[in-house]
């Protein structure tokens, strides 16, 4: 089966909210599943935790690999991992909270609730609240010293943060650009636990996570579940073996970096954002949270509103964060438009969560998008059950998979970071015979695909597009095409 474009333009997708649509984009989580558990063996990823939520619930909640390599803990949907930037997504909501209870504004400025900064000589005490939710404050990224990042010392305790502000902290002029700041978070926590007289994790938690029931989500290091963490591990950077990297308090930066959940709790967090569900804020304080303040890249692909990263995904338009944190490296989104939410969690500094999350995305648009041309219209399947002819096929030349999406049988490549970047539409002929009805030209298109069965019906081999024999693969396994050695 030949590596080659996308095929046949589709229609554009309907909201997974209708039953149909629903049972559409329910079938392809399966492959979602297999698709991740390739990725995350072909780059040796420690361990993948993910989830996904539409149609008003969980649909999807599941984990490959290991908690940690030295026991060889299974990885679990239960575990823990550190979702770093995700923070910033709670503490604006807290703000925002804040702001719809009248305790404060935003365009107050940070001096109004932290008075210490009054004074600064950085000019940090006249920035506003606005300005920070949207990293628009000129703040100091980490700080001049910012290898708290690397373990090299602790993270900043209050006093500390205070300190980093005061005298260094702004090096743009409010309201002038986008510059990304830990800093700035870390200051919008203060204020919420100032204005609330709350500390911050002990408000996140009366406010946001325990009205939604995320029983696995806090604010901060808890050491009283130190063992459900998941294991964080350094890259291949520079080195081919990993090693772990230990949890550590994130003291007065938690607001903008100290969360820990599970991917199920972020989904169903996220899909609390969507408007008119009524949790967490007012929808229009909801739309104001996600309005685009600034682009991030001169192209302007990437934006952010208050706490929210936006951006294109599968070519819809998403809002949520990713996080990277010392070990874990994560990503978060929903579309809210469809009311879709995803969530990957990886436990390695080079963790693929980003290839991953927009991949699990793509792979529901494509079931939930209809083609011009419904190509299952030949053969005894009419439409119907095609499992006799799906599955994960391997040769020398690399693995194969053949999938329903939706009205669609294709044949894709799982070793990308793309799914749908090679991908050839599939006819049914008859039972042991498919066709290639569409894809590149420089692939097999026209060709026909021949599967061989046991007398068990099980498939034994296929002869793919272009007449190479493929054999059934499952991740995991070593793969040795059965021909006799050469010379």
């Amino acid at each position: 089966m030949t590596s080659t474009s996308a095929s046949t333009a589709p229609t554009s997708p309907p909201a997974p909210t209708d039953e149909t649509a629903v049972a559409a984009a329910t079938a392809v989580l399966p492959y979602v599943e297999r698709w991740i558990a390739y990725r995350a063996w072909k780059l040796r990823v420690p361990g993948v935790q993910y989830a996904v939520w539409f149609g008003g619930r969980v649909r999807l909640s599941g984990a490959v690999g290991s908690a940690d390599l030295a026991s060889g803990t299974p990885l679990t949907t239960g575990h823990l991992f550190r979702i770093a930037s995700h923070s910033k997504t709670f503490t604006a909501t807290a703000i925002l909270q804040l702001m719809e209870a009248g305790r404060l504004r935003l365009d107050d400025t940070v001096a109004t609730h932290v008075p210490e900064l009054i004074d600064a000589s950085s000019g940090i005490g006249r920035v506003r609240l606005r300005e920070l939710l949207e990293h628009g404050g000129g703040v100091l990224r980490d700080g001049l010293d910012g290898d708290h990042w690397q373990h090299a010392q602790a993270f900043p305790d209050e006093g500390e943060l205070l300190a980093m502000v005061r005298d260094d902290g702004v090096k743009a002029e409010p309201n002038s650009r986008f510059d990304y700041s830990n800093l700035g978070y870390g200051l919008l926590g203060l204020v919420v636990s100032r204005v609330s007289g709350q500390p911050f994790a002990d408000y996140t938690h009366e406010h946001i996570t325990a009205p939604l029931g995320l029983d696995h989500t806090h604010a901060e290091l808890d050491p009283r579940r130190a063992g459900d963490y998941a294991t964080g591990y350094s890259g291949f950077h520079t080195s081919l073996e990993r090693r772990p990297l230990a949890h550590v308090d994130t003291g007065a930066l938690a607001p903008a970096t100290g969360f820990a959940s599970t991917a199920e709790d972020v989904v169903r967090y996220l899909a609390a954002h969507r408007l008119g569900s009524g949790e967490l804020l007012t929808d229009a304080s909801k739309r104001l949270q996600r309005r685009r303040a600034w682009t991030s890249t001169p192209a302007g692909e990437v934006g952010y509103g208050m706490g929210l990263i936006l951006e294109k995904v599968a070519g819809r338009d998403v809002l949520g964060h990713s996080g990277g944190y010392p070990g874990h490296i994560t990503r978060s989104f929903l579309d809210p438009e469809d009311q879709i939410a995803v969530s990957v969690l990886t436990n390695a500094i080079d963790g693929p969560a980003h290839e991953l999350s927009s991949g699990v995305l793509a792979l529901i648009d494509a079931a939930l998008r209809t083609p011009d041309r419904r190509s299952l219209t030949s053969g005894p399947t009419e439409l119907g059950d095609t499992s006799m002819f799906e599955g994960r096929f391997a040769g020398v030349w690399g693995v194969r998979d053949v999938v329903r999406l939706g009205d669609r049988l294709v044949t894709l490549s799982p070793g990308g970071p793309d799914p749908l970047a090679a991908v050839d539409e599939l006819e049914v002929v008859d039972d042991s015979t498919l066709r290639i009805v569409s894809g590149d030209g420089f692939g097999a298109v026209g060709e026909h695909i021949g599967y061989e069965r046991d007398p068990a019906g099980e498939v034994v081999s296929v002869r793919a597009g272009g007449g190479v024999t493929l054999w059934p693969h499952r991740v995991g396994e070593e793969f040795t095409p059965p021909f006799p050695p050469t010379a």
